[in-house]
């Protein structure tokens, strides 16, 4: 097996350079650009008053996300999404809220609804899991905002969340898959995992070949290992300490 040149000369279970870059945004209550390698996906945060109709009466808030692709984010041009013909975008987007809400106590944090909303500026693989790690940053700044202001007592976080991609290419097992790696994978797998190890979703698919139990767990300990240091990082930029 012929060893596979990676991007940023990087090895099989490294990740792509990865920059959280905090308060990118002058009205968003939180924001985040989450940069992993070429891949670049601005992330804010939003926090309103009230909740959804079928969320009122429960005294609890709610946090919800959408995502989005920019036209000129990849080489070719994508066009806009119109409402209601979002499928790809919808299920992301519904990936980054599920994981979002395992990490707060919606009943403290009120009956408010907080936005994130993930815009990919430059997409080169892996913008949903760039996307949840960013929010969570965004997220974070957000609530402790409204906390200095004296709309929350304490902050609303239960922990962190983040996510990272691992894959097959070429019979090699590998952390952190750019477009071009991604675009030939023969397993492609997504991981979001909590600050403590747990695990909140796992998206994994065969795309040309089957992949049995040895190989998932294999790409499952080189995904928790990319955690660890997604949610490092996220201390690192926010001071959270849990």
């Amino acid at each position: 097996m012929s060893e596979l040149v990676r991007s940023f000369g990087r090895t099989a279970s490294e990740m792509r350079p990865v920059k959280l870059t905090r308060a990118v945004m002058k009205n968003a209550t939180g924001s985040c650009l989450a940069e992993f390698g070429d891949t670049r996906v601005l992330c804010t945060a939003t926090i309103e008053e009230g909740v959804p109709q079928w969320r009122k009466g429960q005294r609890a808030g709610w946090v919800t996300a959408e995502y989005a692709m920019l036209p000129a984010s990849t080489g070719r041009r994508t066009p806009r999404e119109q409402k209601g013909r979002k499928g790809r975008s919808m299920e992301i987007e519904r990936l980054i809220g599920r994981s979002l809400r395992t990490v707060v106590d919606l009943h403290k944090l009120g009956e408010v609804t907080v936005t994130c909303d993930c815009d990919v500026i430059q997409a080169d693989g892996g913008t949903r899991t760039a996307s949840v790690t960013g929010a969570w940053v965004a997220l974070h700044d957000a609530l402790s905002a409204w906390v200095s202001a004296g709309k929350l007592k304490k902050l609303p976080l239960t922990g962190q969340v983040a996510a990272i991609s691992m894959g097959m290419v070429d019979g090699q097992l590998l952390l952190d898959l750019d477009y071009p790696e991604d675009s030939h994978a023969q397993v492609d797998m997504n991981l979001v995992g909590t600050g403590d190890g747990r695990i909140v979703e796992v998206q994994g698919t065969g795309e040309k070949v089957a992949f049995d139990r040895a190989q998932m767990d294999a790409l499952l300990d080189l995904g928790q290992a990319g955690i660890e240091q997604l949610v490092a990082l996220q201390r690192e930029v926010t001071g959270y300490e849990g």
